[in-house]
């Protein structure tokens, strides 16, 4: 883990650069010292600057101007207000694009992307590589000493677009030359015998526009992975040639961005963060009226789908993460802006804190009268006067300063591990096995069938950990991402869900049968091990190596048109709602050796299992033949995890305990109001309010109101301090 202030950082983007622009009436100066006392007065201890104005470093082929930075450094430093500053790569300067045109990315081969947005260049050329690290270079070993600076973000949501550049293309032949070996082994591998596509020579190979052949988007995929995470790793580099010790390094991650492999860049940084935006007003609803159907893109819908993020975002490295921006004010577009309800900034911060978040940062400070983002509010609005957002915000600051290090750094508890596949969902984007409601590809369908399984244990009360197949076994991850044996597996992960997992090679599926056979309950969801690590079809019966294990296997499979209701099988272990469904697909589970926990009620449908479970080993293999609607999977969750990490239980609809363990051992219990109704609820224990420093009986009931949030600690758990020392004023 990075060194980071025993603390849970907290500010905002902020663009004193863009000043002279909007509020010519106030002298720049002026307007600076009216920005950060505002910050000061709201408990702020971080900003972002500098990421975005490469011209303004730059204004001309080797002209620099560096000292504009200065006075909001000095400016922070002296409220005590740290300090990360941004590489501006992720926006070239019009002079670059006009003097070497020839680094504009291309979005197909020979068709250029248009300039005047962002991102719009091949960050591998050599040309864009020398004026990147020369500006990196001047503006680093200017800054790195200041005593205000404490970390640096290289770039900004890399991988935004597939760079089909010729020189890009032509190093992906290398690259396929280097891993294969020769054309002979490439069309073996890829079966290029299919459609006339053998290769007589590497200069046969077509470029990736008009492609048609699995295996090879599967390559072309994570080499342009590749390309990203070595581009944000050699910045990485530049950077700690001038970076102070505990200086950490970071990049922003926009998770859904289809040139990132998260849990691989993160490899090359000291630290993961991420950009978690949401709906707020309603999108904050429980119970949730979000549909199953409805598409998680950048943006999430739904409590259960924000905190699936969170967790997304700790699954990188598997450790506490900063959040780099969130919503301040309405996110997006002119025609949706939609700011929280009175209460929603603390829901969702603090909520982010639970799951492991150790800085809270919006985009932005000040809501832009110009550019493409006029409406993509700040903490202020366009007139630059503080009001309701900033009262809200100025509130969480003085929860956070309360709480002190007691929730920095938190380890969120779970009940159920998920694993993630990467490589699976882009090739799930390509060719979607599941269509949406016009009865076309689904481009979400990994998601389809991951999120439904998520959402069952969030409905059910479970915390979730999500882990990358890579880091099951991986030794060569960084920190807490580094692999584990089967056995350290079970003890970490006594659940773990594996829906999706398609693309996958024989190591990681030996790994799970063993982490079964060591005592761990493996579940399988569906079109897990269906395929190897090159999108072949195995030639086994599925699920591939793990029949044995299973005690099922099957051959046929296909898609639902509509719902086919579920039934328990009577006097067994599980119980499902009256209204438990399968949905999507449905495999033709045939038992070879499990119990049948569930099946379909349907004529044809009927014959086979919904769900299986098996004995193997110390441990068990339960396999779930459909995508489960939300009554099927909340069931299944319960049934997974039948008592509740977090302890509290009866609660309301409304209600959410998030729970984990601070870095000196106390116990941390975040409980959630998402709604207009005020609720009581029973403590599980005796807990102290570690806000206002307040003892709460166990049994007695706690109060919530509307949109409310209350940070508790578990009394003599590592020490628990009283209540002034979590207040230090």
């Amino acid at each position: 883990m990075a060194a980071l202030p025993a603390r849970v950082l907290f500010g905002a983007a902020y663009y004193h650069e863009y000043t002279p622009s909007y509020d010519l009436a106030v002298p720049p100066a002026e307007r600076l010292k009216t920005d950060l006392d505002l910050m000061a007065e709201a408990h702020f201890t971080v900003i972002r600057v500098g990421e975005s104005v490469w011209s303004t470093w730059e204004p001309e082929n080797g002209r620099f101007d560096l000292d504009w930075l200065q006075p909001v450094l000095d400016g922070a430093h002296e409220r005590g207000i740290s300090v990360v500053i941004g590489t501006p790569t992720y926006a070239a300067p019009p002079w670059l694009a006009r003097q070497y045109p020839e680094i504009t990315a291309e979005h197909t081969t020979g068709q250029r992307l248009g300039w005047g947005t962002r991102q719009e260049i091949d960050f591998t050329h050599p040309a864009f590589r020398f004026h990147a690290e020369r500006v990196i270079r001047k503006m680093v070993a200017r800054y790195a000493g200041h005593p205000a600076v404490i970390g640096w973000q290289v770039d900004n949501e890399p991988g935004l677009h597939l760079l089909h550049n010729r020189g890009v293309f032509q190093r992906f032949v290398d690259h396929l030359r280097q891993k294969y070996g020769d054309v002979e082994t490439l069309n073996r591998e890829w079966g290029l015998v299919y459609w006339s596509h053998r290769l007589s020579t590497w200069a046969d190979l077509w470029t990736p526009d008009g492609n048609e052949q699995p295996q090879y988007d599967v390559a072309w995929r994570e080499f342009q992975a590749r390309q990203v995470t070595e581009f944000i790793g050699w910045q990485a580099d530049i950077v700690r040639e001038y970076a102070l010790p505990g200086q950490f390094v970071t990049t922003c991650v926009s998770y859904t961005r289809q040139g990132v492999a998260d849990d691989e860049i993160t490899d090359r940084l000291d630290v993961a963060a991420g950009n978690p935006y949401y709906d707020m007003q309603d999108g904050l609803l429980l119970p949730d009226p979000t549909p199953d159907a409805h598409e998680q893109k950048w943006k999430t819908t739904g409590v259960w789908a924000m905190y699936r993020t969170a967790d997304w975002m700790f699954s990188s490295r598997q450790e506490p993460f900063l959040v780099t921006e969130t919503n301040a004010q309405s996110i997006g577009s002119a025609w949706d802006n939609r700011p929280g309800y009175d209460g929603q900034w603390r829901q969702a911060a603090w909520a982010h804190v639970a799951r492991g978040a150790r800085m809270i940062e919006y985009w932005q400070w000040q809501t832009l009268r110009f550019g493409a983002e006029t409406y993509w509010g700040g903490v202020l609005p366009h007139s630059g006067l503080p009001g309701r957002v900033y009262a809200e915000i100025a509130r969480l600051g003085a929860e956070f300063d309360a709480a002190g290090p007691l929730v920095a750094g938190l380890e969120p508890d779970a009940d159920i591990t998920m694993v993630y596949s990467t490589p699976s969902k882009w090739l799930m984007q390509k060719y979607p096995p599941l269509a949406n409601g016009d009865g076309e590809p689904d481009a979400e369908a990994y998601h389809r069938f991951f999120d439904p399984f998520y959402r069952g244990a969030f409905d059910a009360g479970r915390q979730v950990r999500i882990v990358h197949a890579r880091q099951l076994h991986d030794p060569n991850g960084s920190g807490s991402s580094r692999g584990m044996t089967p056995e350290e597996g079970a003890e970490r992960h006594p659940v773990l869900v594996v829906p999706a997992l398609y693309v996958v090679d024989d190591t990681t599926l030996d790994w799970l049968e063993a982490y079964a056979r060591a005592g761990g309950h493996l579940v399988l969801g569906p079109r897990t091990a269906y395929a190897d690590h090159e999108a072949r079809a195995r030639h086994e019966p599925a699920p591939g190596r793990l029949v044995a294990a299973t005690g099922v296997r099957y051959d046929e499979f296909g898609n639902l048109t509509g719902d086919v209701p579920v039934r328990a099988v009577p006097g067994g272990p599980l119980h499902v709602p009256a209204d438990a469904a399968a949905t999507r697909c449905i495999e033709g589970l045939a038992v070879v050796d499990a119990d049948v926990l569930a099946h379909y009620e349907h004529p044809h449908f009927g014959r086979w299992p919904a769900i299986t479970t098996r004995r193997h080993g110390e441990g068990r293999v339960t396999c779930v033949g459909t995508v489960p609607g939300r009554g099927l999977a909340r069931a299944l969750a319960e049934w997974l995890a039948p008592a509740a990490r977090s302890g509290w239980h009866g609660l309301p609809a409304s209600v959410t305990a998030t729970t984990g363990t601070s870095p000196d051992g106390r116990r941390v219990h975040v409980v959630h109001n998402w709604s207009w109704e005020t609720v009581r609820v029973p403590a599980p224990a005796d807990l102290r309010d570690a806000l206002a420093g307040a003892r709460v009986a166990a049994d007695s009931a706690l109060e919530l109101g509307p949109w409310d949030v209350r940070v508790l600690v578990s009394p003599g758990d590592g020490g628990t301090p009283a209540p002034e020392a979590l207040n230090p004023t």
